[in-house]
């Protein structure tokens, strides 16, 4: 059994997601979930679902080494990005390459980099005049949006959209293949 941690830093809900999929699963469980904000309600959603659940801040992460400390303490095999908005620090990149994945609301390359999420992403897919928007996953590297694309899936935009119609749209894709996406990866981890 793998252990995941998921990084957020809001709402919770693509985390919540990922928990309850995996609690009935032998591959892996979701055992710890960080946040970068303190009122992020994915702690409080993390804790309903009895995960642990921890605030840290930007000494912690790219200063101190708490995080990294606190993942490894915790025996973390897998991280996954789910609305999380920092870079992840070398120190972290290093220890888990190739096992931190993120997913990003629109199809990458475009529409993605620093500033680029929720529904300033679906915002701009339709100012752009776009027809397909969907989700892409993908390894997290030194720069925001730049890793190897994993897996995408689309979804029409139709030109009544707004940007909280395509948000909806976008939410029902990564509810669907997040948690299969890191499944499938986490069978794939050497030692299995």
């Amino acid at each position: 059994m793998r252990n995941i941690a998921i990084l957020a830093s809001g709402s919770g809900t693509n985390a919540e997601n990922i928990i309850k999929y995996f609690s009935n699963r032998i591959s892996a469980r979701v055992t710890l979930v960080l946040s970068n904000r303190s009122e992020a309600l994915v702690l409080k959603r993390a804790a309903a679902q009895n995960v642990k659940s921890i605030f840290f801040d930007r000494s912690d992460f790219y200063s101190s080494g708490k995080v990294l400390d606190l993942l490894l303490t915790e025996s973390i095999d897998f991280i996954i990005l789910a609305g999380f908005l920092w870079l992840v620090p070398e120190n972290i990149l290093q220890r888990y390459e190739g096992r931190i994945i993120n997913i990003h609301p629109a199809l990458l390359p475009r529409f993605g980099g620093k500033g680029m999420f929720g529904d300033k992403v679906h915002k701009s897919v339709i100012d752009s005049h776009e027809t397909e928007s969907g989700i892409t996953i993908h390894y997290v590297n030194r720069l925001y949006d730049d890793g190897n694309i994993i897996f995408q899936a689309k979804c029409r935009v139709d030109a009544s959209d707004t940007p909280e119609s395509l948000a909806a749209k976008v939410h029902a894709l990564e509810y669907e293949h997040y948690p299969k996406i890191i499944e499938d990866l986490i069978i794939r981890l050497p030692g299995n």
